[in-house]
């Protein structure tokens, strides 16, 4: 687990302890947001969705994420802090090949070579920058389509802008995994509150916020999938408390989390097993 570092209200300027989140990559790989010491932390005055989300860039495959802005809560006079984050480092850029003789040249060879690529064997002529994998929809990273049974379509991820959006992706999963006639809420969901899924053999909980979901929020769903009978699914945009987790593997209950994207990541071994045998 990692260290806490110290981070100063800016209000009352008490130091107050702060230990970095940890996501799931697509990879697998687990991303820690940089945080950036050197800048003043700033007080959350008014929150707006955009600006509860900072981009990550996964050390292993390259991938630029959003994850929740860190923030920590004074604990002494209650000021909400934004922790600051370094940006990603802009990519390295690409030094021309020696040995060219001028930009035209260089661009008529790179239309000759995409031309014999796109001829051949149905593989592309455009390249992946190095070190990243191509980002498709259906990848799903290590636990997406590919572990699921052959016959399962590719899931298609719908990019995450609001709360309703949030249901909207666990809903389009659910679906996916195999379970029929899933009922979202009518109304649009508080952001500060979880919502329910509900369909034949299945209890599953959205949670929308930017705020890891808590021991009780599991225990919750836990007990519903209980008196329905069925099995109980959680869905969080910002990962899940080191408790929340632990009880989730003690009671068997599936766990994901959700990026900007829209695609549903598992993050214990009751949602790995989900995914492979589906409803």
């Amino acid at each position: 687990m990692a260290e806490a570092v110290p981070v100063r209200c800016p209000a009352c300027q008490r130091e107050n302890g702060y230990i970095s989140p940890v996501f799931p990559c697509a990879c697998g790989s687990p991303v820690i947001p940089p945080l950036d010491l050197a800048a003043a932390p700033l007080p959350l005055t008014h929150r707006t969705w955009q600006d509860s989300w900072v981009t990550v860039r996964c050390g292993s495959c390259g991938r630029e994420s959003e994850w929740p802005h860190p923030e920590v809560g004074c604990g002494s006079c209650g000021t909400v802090v934004l922790v600051p984050v370094r940006p990603p480092d802009p990519p390295d850029p690409v030094e021309p090949a020696e040995g060219g003789t001028d930009a035209g040249d260089a661009a008529g060879a790179d239309s000759g070579v995409r031309e014999e690529a796109g001829a051949g064997d149905g593989v592309r002529g455009d390249a992946h920058p190095a070190g990243r994998a191509p980002a498709t929809p259906a990848s799903g990273g290590a636990a997406g389509a590919a572990r699921g049974p052959a016959s399962r379509p590719p899931f298609r991820p719908v990019t995450i802008r609001t709360a309703r959006d949030a249901v909207a992706t666990a809903a389009l999963y659910l679906r996916w995994l195999g379970f029929r006639d899933v009922r979202q809420p009518d109304g649009v969901p508080i952001p500060s509150a979880a919502v329910d899924l509900r369909a034949p053999g299945v209890v599953a909980q959205v949670d929308p916020t930017t705020a890891p979901a808590g021991l009780r929020a599991v225990e919750c769903v836990w007990l519903n999938g209980l008196t329905a009978s069925t099995t109980s699914v959680y869905f969080a945009l910002a990962g899940y408390t080191e408790e929340a987790r632990g009880r989730a593997d003690d009671l068997g209950i599936p766990l994901f989390v959700m990026d900007l994207t829209g695609m549903p990541q598992p993050v214990n071994d009751p949602a790995d097993a989900l995914v492979v045998r589906g409803a």
